[in-house]
């Protein structure tokens, strides 16, 4: 009875948010390198209907909580769908996280959650856009994560230009691409049809509600110059710290006080100097060590020290240091401080072993975020961007995901 009560609130509780748009929440302070892929590298689950998708995630309390999952299909626009859980979910979510392990004589204990979806509970029966939620025991929600699964009913071509506005002619990146229906019966492809653009696997970073220039036969056509053009920004900075003891090359010194500390080199701002090209994971991070065999469990958790030289252009605004790691956010935790003693402005971040990508953004006193005033803007820069097309037929429910298309900026061309 008292685990019918448990899923029953859950139901509730997804019910009453279904008017209202699902934004990714992000978690509190306890819980930590938050892993969401699929069965590629990289953290954003884009998947084919019936491919996995997991989860993994660190609770630093290490007191074994319990947590729970919850599944949420939503339309084009991130409001959930009219489809009931049964429509789109064989077997039952809402179950208890079962997968899970302290971490092995780290210095910082933790427990360790891992999820897989599809499992023997549960797994998905539509394309679409999903969100899947995290709860604890006391039915409060930790954090959500979006994914979306396709099917490969179109073929998507798209290549990535320069963008021809004179104003952005060195900084922006425009994607032009098509799609063909390859037998795919649509009948009023400028109504059924939807797409959305993302560049980097950034949900922040995504155009949409584009209608095709023009269609040519069976295929759409999106050669579009500043309607699909993204700021190309500047590769992102890296560290490793897979090696407790070693610096890297981006790492000055190591010290040790509860936990090991690891100072990396002051940065500089390159918004005004060259563009150089050096490979990068365009904002991800990968949990590794060297001092273990499961980095999920024997990774250690490291103070990480970051230095940025304050200047007049970062004025009163707010600096934070930006990645994948925390899903993006500009919260209190990343932010930076200025140190009077050195004039530099300086921040210290938990973070799991292993090798990360990261960047500069500033928030302005107006609200607004400027993600490229310190690294600044190049049309040279290497970007992934991510196409999805979306199709609802007359008279569904729902819109599902009928292909995706993907280009990368490593081979621009005018």
């Amino acid at each position: 009875m008292r685990l019918f009560l448990k899923h029953l609130f859950l139901c509730c509780f997804v019910i009453q948010s279904f008017a209202q748009v699902q934004e990714e929440v992000n978690p509190p302070e306890n819980i930590k390198s938050i892993i969401f892929r699929g069965e590629t590298e990289d953290q954003f689950p884009v998947v084919q209907l019936g491919d996995d998708i997991y989860l993994e995630f660190d609770d630093l309390l290490a007191s074994e909580q319990d947590y729970y999952y919850s599944i949420i299909h939503c339309d084009y626009d991130w409001t959930p769908s009219q489809l009931l859980k049964s429509q789109y979910l064989v077997g039952i979510d809402n179950q208890r996280i079962i997968n899970y392990e302290n971490s092995y004589s780290t210095l910082q204990p933790y427990s360790n959650y891992q999820l897989t979806i599809p499992n023997t509970n549960v797994r998905l029966k539509v394309s679409g856009n999903y969100v899947l939620e995290i709860y604890n025991s006391s039915y409060e929600l930790q954090f959500s994560r979006r994914f979306v699964v396709y099917q490969n009913l179109v073929r998507v071509a798209a290549v990535v230009r320069r963008s021809r506005d004179f104003e952005y002619l060195d900084q922006k990146q425009s994607v032009q691409f098509s799609i063909r229906a390859a037998g795919f019966p649509w009948v009023n492809p400028k109504r059924e049809i939807k797409v959305a653009l993302i560049q980097n696997y950034q949900w922040d970073l995504m155009i949409n509600s584009i209608a095709p220039q023009y269609t040519l036969g069976d295929e759409l056509v999106y050669k579009y110059d500043q309607e699909t053009s993204f700021f190309g920004g500047n590769e992102f900075l890296n560290f490793d710290t897979s090696d407790l003891r070693a610096p890297t090359a981006a790492i000055s010194r190591i010290e040790f006080e509860d936990i090991y500390q690891h100072y990396l080199f002051p940065d500089i701002y390159r918004y005004d100097r060259p563009y150089t090209y050096f490979p990068d994971i365009n904002g991800d991070f990968v949990i590794r060590t060297l001092q273990g065999v499961d980095g999920s469990r024997e990774a250690e958790y490291t103070g990480v020290h970051f230095t940025l030289p304050y200047t007049e252009r970062v004025g009163l605004d707010d600096v934070f240091i930006y990645g994948k790691y925390n899903n993006y956010a500009l919260d209190d935790e990343n932010k930076m401080s200025y140190n009077e003693e050195t004039g530099n402005l300086e921040a210290k971040l938990l973070l799991k072993q292993g090798f990360y990508n990261y960047s500069y953004a500033l928030k302005r006193s107006d609200g607004s975020v400027d993600l490229n005033a310190v690294g600044g803007n190049f049309h040279f820069t290497e970007n992934n961007y991510l196409i999805l097309v979306y199709y609802r037929n007359f008279g569904d429910l729902y819109d599902g995901i009928i292909g995706i298309g993907t280009a990368n900026s490593r081979n621009i061309s005018n």
